[in-house]
């Protein structure tokens, strides 16, 4: 791509809040990172910085990319148009305006669509999308990312993010589009009959059905007390509604728990760094919670604390997964409820202890690559096989899904299950870090661990290749002392014979059940690093962690 020409045909062609924008820049390499390409999917749809150029989100991209989905819906027919398309969005700046924009280029193209009113989490998009029998979905989100970035995400029918079936097709009809200043977009107000807003009562549907998720809806929670927090985010209004009518003590952080695109409350509004955490812990100090919840801005993500000993013991991911795991099984066990054909799904770059939870009560576990579509893709395919019965789909970033009304990761539905384990261990004189520790003394002690370089620009992504690349080229038979005795790489033929998409993946399974893995992400400008490290004692699992990380973090 010419990126001068590209620069030049959007000055004398885009609206003027782009113009003025592409005229304050005076640093040549800044036009060509916004011009050398355009915006790629990754395992989460468009997502990138906010600004003009085709390398960026604004609401020309979003367009361009919804005339290719609305291409993709007309070649399924009229009964696609009609049925339509779903659209929600979250705080972010420009979200409410992107989706507008999206409706509008449907419309244009006489496809059906029903936005939200305002704004709402991710899963219930999901949710939504099959409850009023939609084709398809959008969410415009960035989900965790900094203020500074948007998102554009797909769902097909099913409620799943579209995966490379679907993609690999829209992506072509998008590429087609050869001027994205040019899509016809219907004015949002002038739209007619082909924009409607998403009925009302979807919501109050989305949260009878979630909370069927529980398995003692009326336990005494009298002594239980909940710092939540929603980021500035989609969760304050449906967490807290629904946490209020099963009677919970909620303490909110209300200095994050009003919309605000530029986060302005909190350091990071990413459950997974301990920045999402500090006011959180300070209320929790205050009032003595006994667990603390926090979710990601769109609210498919969770995160929890966990006051233990006179201290707040943040969870991972995998640790968080391993107990809902345990306790969403072992309840099931006590009801006879555990079906024959039961089958978990996580991730490649999950923790190993949920596999091995999960076969302890006789269920199945499968992997799939890094991103839930994965998940909520194989939750279909078994359901249309009528081979397998759902019991649980988690991955290592903190999303869970516990019943698939969503075919999503659904902080909703993990907030109340949370919850519920903590009021039901309270009960028995435990906290959620005693149930783990009960875990590690019937399982192992795991450690899982996650690192990422980051490589922003035209550098970084050349950067990222030179990592990847060194790996494959080194060909390792040993990290930190251990034999490897199987190495993965997701772009060979033989990973796509076992159903796996191709990918760029590396995963070296060792020798003594650990195992590493290396990927770009597929949604941030980052090169990312998991291990799972298996240990008779928390002392022998960190020891070799350190060891095995020294081999692999050299490549930073």
């Amino acid at each position: 791509m010419d990126y001068m020409k590209e620069y030049e045909r959007w000055l004398q062609y885009a609206d003027d809040e782009i113009k003025a924008e592409l005229l304050a820049i005076t640093d040549k390499t800044e036009i060509e990172e916004r011009f050398y390409r355009s915006l790629k999917f990754g395992t989460g749809g468009l997502r990138d910085i906010l600004g003009a150029g085709t390398n960026r989100l604004n609401k020309y991209t979003v367009r361009k990319a919804t005339q290719g989905f609305a291409e993709f819906i007309k070649q399924a027919g009229e009964n696609a148009m009609r049925r339509g398309v779903a659209i929600a969005y979250d705080n972010r700046r420009k979200s409410r305006e992107f989706a507008e924009n999206a409706a509008g280029v449907l419309a244009a193209n006489g496809i059906v669509s029903y936005i939200f009113d305002s704004l709402r989490p991710t899963p219930e998009l999901s949710f939504a999308v099959r409850e009023m029998k939609c084709f398809g979905g959008i969410v415009i989100t960035a989900s965790h990312n900094p203020p500074e970035y948007n998102g554009y995400k797909l769902y097909d029918e099913t409620g799943c993010q579209m995966t490379n079936k679907y993609t690999d097709r829209i992506i072509k009809l998008i590429d087609a589009v050869e001027d994205e200043l040019a899509v016809e977009c219907a004015p949002f107000d002038k739209a007619g009959d082909l924009v409607t807003t998403v009925p009302a009562d979807i919501d109050e549907r989305y949260y009878e059905e979630t909370k069927k998720i529980l398995f003692f809806p009326d336990i005494d929670k009298s002594g239980l007390k909940i710092v939540f927090s929603p980021q500035h985010g989609t969760a304050n209004v449906p967490v807290r509604r629904i946490l209020k009518d099963l009677g919970y003590n909620v303490v909110p952080v209300e200095e994050q728990c009003f919309p605000s695109e530029d986060f302005i409350n909190t350091k990071n509004p990413n459950p997974e760094h301990p920045a999402a955490f500090e006011l959180p812990i300070k209320k929790a100090e205050e009032c003595g919670a006994d667990i603390i919840v926090t979710t990601d801005p769109d609210c498919d993500r969770l995160g929890a604390a966990v006051l233990h000993e006179g201290e707040y013991i943040r969870l991972t991911g995998n640790q968080t997964g391993a107990i809902m795991l345990r306790y969403i099984l072992e309840r099931r066990k006590e009801r006879n409820e555990l079906p024959e054909n039961g089958l978990i799904f996580n991730t490649v770059v999950t923790s190993n202890l949920g596999d091995a939870i999960a076969e302890s009560y006789g269920v199945g576990a499968e992997k799939t690559l890094t991103g839930f579509k994965y998940i909520g893709e194989k939750i279909h395919e078994h359901e249309m096989k009528h081979d397998a019965e759902f019991v649980f789909g988690y991955e290592e970033s903190y999303g869970y899904l516990i019943k698939d009304c969503a075919r999503d990761k659904d902080a909703v539905q993990s907030t109340i299950m949370l919850c519920e384990m903590a009021a039901y261990y309270k009960s028995i004189g435990k906290t959620l870090y005693d149930a783990l520790l009960d875990i590690y003394s019937e399982y192992g002690y795991y450690i899982d661990s996650s690192s990422s370089v980051k490589c922003e620009g035209l550098d970084g992504a050349e950067r990222i290749k030179a990592i990847m690349s060194r790996l494959r080229n080194e060909r390792k038979t040993e990290l930190g002392g251990i034999q490897i005795a199987k190495t993965e790489d997701f772009l060979l033929d033989e990973m796509q014979q076992k159903g796996f998409p191709k990918s760029n993946v590396l995963k070296y399974s060792l020798a003594d059940g650990s195992w590493v893995a290396v990927r770009p992400s597929g949604t941030e400008p980052k090169c990312k690093f998991y291990y799972c490290v298996r240990g008779e004692t928390r002392e022998k699992a960190e020891n070799k962690l350190k060891r095995i990380k020294q081999c692999i973090e050299v490549l930073k």
